[in-house]
C-alpha cells in the first residue's frame, strides 16, 4: 500500500510513475483524502467548541445563572460530533479500499514498457543443448517413463493437476530437499527454514497484495463463518510471520525459506501452457523471503536473485535473467527480475522464478515495522523470490537431460538425494 502522505505531498511524481504501469488515476484517492481531512478538521473544531462550552457551565452555575441553554447546545454539538465521526469512519474505509486497489510505484530506473516483449535481458548463463536426435517434451517423457500421470490426476481432481509416480515422485522430493539444503547453508546466506500453514486468513492475503485484486484466482474456503485461502505461494504466510510486530534493527536482515505446495486458480490464463507442468493449479515451490532495512533492499534483491540462480547453476541448466518492464511487473513489486530456464520443447526460455523488491508496499499493508538505530519506528522492506518452482525445475531436468532412448540422466548434484539413482529408464 502506498503512503497517503507521499501521494498527498507528491501527487505528480506518484501519478507519473503509476502511468508507466498503465492507465492508473490517483485522483479518486486525492479526493477521498481531502474529504476525510475536511471531516476531521470539522470534528476537531466542534470538539474545541464543546470543550470551551464545558468549561463555562461550572462558571455559570457558580454565578447562579441558568446553564440549560448552553447544556442544550453541548448536546447538539455532541450529536453532530458523533455523526461526523461516523462519516470519518466511512471515509477511512473508502480511502483504505482505494489505496488497496492501487499498485506499487515502479522503481524509476527500471525499463518502461507495456508487456513482456519490452523486458530487458540482463544476463545469460550456460548454452542451450544441441540435440542430435528428435527430442521430446517433458509431458511425453514423463508419461513414457511412467513417472508422470496426467490422466489419473485429471480424473481425481480436474484439468491442470498432475501426479508424480515412482522415481518421478522421488525426483520431485529430491529437488525440494536439494533446494532447501542449498538455501539453509552459508553458501546462499543461511536462510532459516520454516514450514508454514497452507491455509491463511484474509488479512494475510491482503498484507502481501493478493487481495483484493486477485481474489478470483485464489482457492477460498469458508469454515465457521470465517474465510480462509489455500496459499498461492509461501510468500503469503512467511512474509506475515512478523506482521504487527516491531523488530529491532539488530534482528535484521531476516532470511526465510520454505517449501510448500501452492494453489492458484489461474483464472486469467485460460489457454496458456495447458500441457505438462508449467501452469498447474497445484504445484510445489521453494520460496525465499527477506525482511530488511530500506537502505539495503536493492543490494539484497541482487543477492536473492543470485541465490535462486545458484540452483540452476548447480543443476547445470541454461537460463537467463530479465528485468521486467513497468507494464509487466507484479501488482506489489517495485522491481522484479525473472529467471527463465531453457526449455527445448518451447524453443525458448520459460519463467522459473520471479525475484522482487516490494520496498515498503507490503510492509504498510501487513504492518511490518522495525526500530532503527536512532529509536525511530519505520516500515521494513520486503523481498521474495522462487528458489525455485519445483515442477518447472522437474520439467527442465527432463527436457535438458533426456537421452535418445527416452531415459533421463539425473544431474550429478541430485544423485545423493535420489538414493544413488543416476538414471531413469523405462521399466
Amino acid at each position: 500500500m502506498l503512503d497517503i502522505k507521499r501521494i498527498r505531498q507528491n501527487p505528480e511524481e506518484v501519478q507519473e510513475l503509476l502511468r508507466r504501469r498503465g492507465d492508473i488515476d490517483i485522483t479518486p484517492v486525492l479526493e477521498a483524502d481531502e474529504k476525510r481531512r475536511k471531516l476531521i478538521t470539522r470534528a476537531e473544531t466542534l470538539k474545541a467548541q464543546q470543550n470551551s462550552d464545558q468549561k463555562q457551565i461550572p462558571i455559570l452555575k457558580k454565578e447562579g445563572r441558568d446553564a440549560s441553554a448552553l447544556m442544550a447546545e453541548m448536546k447538539k454539538l455532541s450529536d453532530e460530533i458523533k455523526e461526523i465521526n461516523e462519516q470519518i469512519d466511512l471515509a477511512d474505509g473508502e480511502l483504505r479500499d482505494l489505496l488497496l486497489s492501487i499498485p506499487n510505484t515502479p522503481n524509476p530506473d527500471i525499463c518502461i514498457g507495456r508487456s513482456d516483449a519490452d523486458n530487458r535481458e540482463v544476463r545469460r548463463w550456460g548454452t542451450p543443448r544441441k540435440f542430435d536426435f528428435e527430442f521430446k517434451a517433458h509431458w511425453d517423457l514423463g508419461t513414457d517413463l511412467d513417472i508422470l500421470d496426467f490422466e489419473r490426476a485429471v480424473k481425481i481432481s480436474g484439468a491442470r493437476f498432475s501426479m508424480f509416480k515412482g522415481l518421478g515422485a522421488r525426483l520431485e522430493r529430491a529437488i525440494q530437499t536439494f533446494m532447501l539444503t542449498t538455501h539453509t547453508t552459508k553458501e546462499t546466506g543461511a536462510y532459516t527454514e520454516v514450514l508454514p500453514p497452507l491455509m491463511v486468513n484474509r488479512q494475510a492475503m491482503t498484507g502481501t497484495g493478493q487481495l483484493p485484486k486477485f481474489e478470483e484466482d485464489a482457492y477460498k474456503l469458508t469454515y465457521d463463518g470465517n474465510d480462509f485461502f489455500l496459499i498461492p505461494t509461501a510468500e503469503v504466510p512467511v512474509t506475515n510471520i512478523h506482521s504487527g510486530e516491531i523488530l529491532s534493527y539488530t534482528e535484521l536482515p531476516k532470511y526465510y525459506t520454505a517449501y510448500t505446495p501452492c494453489f492458484r486458480g489461474e483464472a486469467g490464463s485460460a489457454g496458456r501452457d495447458t500441457r505438462g507442468l508449467i501452469r498447474n493449479h497445484q504445484f510445489d515451490k521453494v520460496e525465499l523471503v527477506k525482511l530488511v532495512e530500506p537502505s539495503t533492499s536493492y543490494d539484497e534483491l541482487e543477492k536473492l536473485t543470485n541465490d535462486a540462480e545458484l540452483i540452476l547453476q548447480k543443476l547445470n541448466i541454461p537460463y537467463r535473467v530479465v528485468e521486467l518492464c513497468t507494464g509487466d511487473i507484479g501488482f506489489s513489486s517495485a522491481k522484479t527480475y525473472d529467471i527463465e530456464v531453457w526449455m527445448p520443447s518451447y524453443d525458448r526460455y520459460v519463467e522459473i522464478s520471479s525475484c522482487s523488491n516490494f520496498e515498503d508496499f507490503q510492509a504498510r499493508r501487513a504492518n511490518l515495522r522495525y526500530r532503527d538505530s536512532e529509536g525511530k519506528v519505520q516500515y521494513l522492506h520486503t523481498l521474495n523470490g522462487s528458489g525455485l518452482a519445483i515442477g518447472r525445475t522437474f520439467a527442465a531436468i527432463l527436457e535438458n537431460y533426456q537421452n535418445e532412448d527416452g531415459s533421463i540422466t539425473i544431474p550429478e548434484v541430485l544423485v545423493p538425494y535420489m538414493l544413488g539413482v543416476d538414471r531413469i529408464t523405462k521399466k
